[in-house]
């Protein structure tokens, strides 16, 4: 079978759009590129490889950096959420005790905070060394950033809420019931 090329150059010739000439520089040129092209040299293999290796490690480090600095600004979000969020509770003097990381851990409060943190109207967090109140709203904006960093965040559950009604709640207790 002729080779399909051949077939195509006997029919442009045929049809007199090109001439023999052209065809013999052609097929010269076809000859020359294949004679040309370079041998593989192992030195430059091995250069081309040691460039992949640091364009893989460069891409690996710049990912590294990416990701630390992206830590760093969500470090700073949290912090200006706390910042900006937290509430005064210089002067407080009921002990509030919670675990944090294995350990029992107390900071002080006003009684009314106290009592917001137990019922979940308030969220203890952990700012550096330090322990700070925030409303629940940004406690779970600090949870979705690092779960870790909030420490307290009461939750009153649905089956506490709708607790079986007191069987005794229509009958009053006497003011003048003597034991």
């Amino acid at each position: 079978m002729a080779n399909p090329l051949n077939q195509l150059q006997a029919q442009l010739l045929k049809a007199g759009l090109v001439k023999t000439d052209q065809i013999r520089k052609a097929a010269q040129q076809t000859r020359d590129v294949a004679r040309r092209s370079p041998a593989p040299d192992p030195a430059a293999e091995q250069l081309r490889q040691a460039q992949q290796r640091k364009a893989d490690s460069d891409r690996a480090h710049n990912r590294q950096q990416q990701d630390q600095r992206e830590r760093k600004a969500q470090a700073a979000q949290i912090r200006q959420l706390i910042e900006s969020q937290r509430l005064d509770r210089s002067g407080g003097e009921a002990a509030y005790q919670f675990i944090e990381a294995g350990k029992i851990r107390k900071i002080h409060l006003h009684e009314a905070q106290r009592v917001q943190v137990v019922k979940g109207m308030l969220a203890v967090v952990r700012q550096g060394r330090n322990f700070e109140l925030v409303p629940p709203a940004t406690a779970h904006k600090i949870a979705e950033r690092d779960p870790t960093l909030v420490l307290v965040l009461n939750v009153e559950s649905k089956a506490q809420a709708q607790a079986a009604p007191d069987p005794y709640a229509d009958y009053p207790v006497p003011d003048d019931l003597m034991w």
